[in-house]
């Protein structure tokens, strides 16, 4: 399946320039937003570690 977080456009706004306001905007929601926890406990571990520090991501998600 695939998510609609793989080509958001607010997450493209934080990976062009994590300082812009859409780019902070998207990092805050990622902190609640049930379409992010889908996707980002969807992917393998590797992966998981990868979006962890890429985006800074701290939030434990619990199975």
């Amino acid at each position: 399946m695939a998510h609609a977080c793989e080509n958001c456009k607010i997450r493209a706004h934080y990976d062009k320039n994590p300082k812009s306001l859409m780019g902070r905007i998207w990092h805050w929601h990622i902190s609640f937003c049930p379409g992010w926890k889908s996707y980002f406990t969807s992917q393998s571990p590797e992966k998981q570690a990868e979006l962890r520090e890429k985006y800074q991501f701290t939030k434990i998600y619990e199975h």
